[in-house]
């Protein structure tokens, strides 16, 4: 691995950084301790530092020259509202927090291409480096948008990454066009006519309602949407009863849609929401359908995928980059900066290190999400170097 020298000689700090965040977990639009630390060593970095935009959201500026070319590289910085179950020293510190997903460490490894692109400026134009809370569901992302980021920040192009788990250390990948899958969530409120449970035939049972249309629903996928166009529709949670020996006057269905475009979600929610009411009226009851749109699917553009994958190339040679790498059906909201400006999203390998004291997973040994899960530390100074790399080939000197 091609991995810039400056920044191998920094790993041990890295760790430190990365280990401390780990420790402290805060929420979407609460990592006033994260953007504190994020803030404080881009200053000592020499960056300029805005601070506050979506709340606790950071930007670090570096310029270079003249030039009016500008690039964006962004991390996420909050946790999961989860219980870890690892005992090593930088678990978490809070009970019901835990970075569950690994935004420590690409929080860490973009502190780790701000300290680099600082000292050595070689580069023309200017490079901001995004801090962003709330990925996990708050939506922080769009926030950051609405609140003019890139009226602010101007970008030509923007990019980011997520470490995978499922990819060993030193590979990447990364797809044009659609790689991340949009959401909805929803829930179906039935209503029916509540009775004994010996006697069936004077009510009007909801927990039935809501088994037929389950088992309708999965029609949607099979015999609505296209073949070509991936599609999950689940159901996660049904709500009914409170008592062995009586029918409940209600239920309640809840789940999640996932996608890869704006137009086959409308056409699933769509479909949905007919669905649950007709098929409620067809038993005598009533459907209140709420569906809630997510995230939008993340969208890479061409040109700029391309680019991220041959910056990646030099880093791991072709054999290690997928450049037409799976689709993925989980959300991201990186794809509202992605809807904005162009650029690109590339997953990174973080799987195969060892199992050290009190990791209940290994480092990048198990899922995202899962209570065992602890960051690569091994991935730190691969993935500051892409960051670097990519601003520094995007923005490269011209030629007199």
């Amino acid at each position: 691995m091609n991995i810039e020298p400056r920044i191998a000689a920094i790993h041990e700090d890295m760790i430190r950084w990365r280990r401390d965040i780990h420790a402290h977990p805060e929420l979407g639009f609460e990592e006033e301790r994260t953007a504190g630390i994020v803030a404080d060593k881009l200053r000592e970095f020499g960056c300029e530092v805005t601070t506050g935009i979506a709340k606790t959201g950071v930007v670090g500026t570096i310029r270079v020259g003249n030039s009016p070319a500008s690039v964006g590289l962004r991390a996420d910085m909050d946790c999961l509202p989860m219980q870890e179950i690892n005992t090593f020293e930088h678990a978490s510190k809070y009970p019901g927090k835990m970075h569950g997903c690994g935004h420590d460490g690409h929080t860490t490894m973009l502190l780790g291409a701000a300290k680099y692109l600082a000292e050595t400026r070689n580069f023309q134009g200017t490079v901001h480096l995004i801090f962003q809370p709330a990925e996990e569901g708050g939506g922080g992302g769009r926030v950051m948008v609405e609140e003019g980021l890139f009226q602010k920040f101007p970008c030509d192009a923007i990019f980011a990454m997520h470490n995978r788990p499922s990819l060993p250390v030193g590979q990447f990948a990364i797809r044009p066009g659609p790689m991340l899958a949009g959401g909805c969530r929803f829930e179906i409120r039935i209503k029916g006519k509540g009775a004994h449970g010996a006697r069936p035939e004077t009510g009007i049972d909801p927990v039935l309602v809501a088994a037929h249309i389950v088992g309708a629903a999965q029609t949607i996928v099979s015999r609505t949407t296209s073949p070509h166009e991936p599609v999950v529709v689940s159901f996660t949670q049904i709500h009914a009863g409170d008592a062995y020996n009586v029918i409940p006057e209600r239920a309640v269905l809840r789940g999640t849609i996932r996608c890869y475009s704006n137009a086959v979600r409308e056409q699933v929610t769509g479909a949905l929401a007919r669905v649950a009411r007709e098929v409620a009226a067809a038993f005598g009851a009533e459907a209140e359908p709420d569906i809630r749109p997510g995230y939008p699917p993340l969208v890479n553009d061409a040109t700029e995928a391309a680019f991220m994958a041959d910056v990646a190339v030099s880093l791991v040679g072709e054999e290690n980059v997928q450049r037409n790498g799976p689709r993925v059906m989980g959300s991201e909201d990186f794809s509202y900066m992605l809807e904005a400006v162009p650029g690109a999203f590339i997953l990174s390998g973080q799987g195969g290190g060892h199992s050290g004291s009190g990791h209940i997973g290994g480092p990048g040994g198990c899922e995202l999400h899962n209570p065992g899960y602890d960051f690569n530390d091994e991935l730190l100074p691969l993935g500051a170097t892409l960051f670097a790399r990519v601003v520094e080939a995007k923005l490269a000197p011209k030629s007199a």
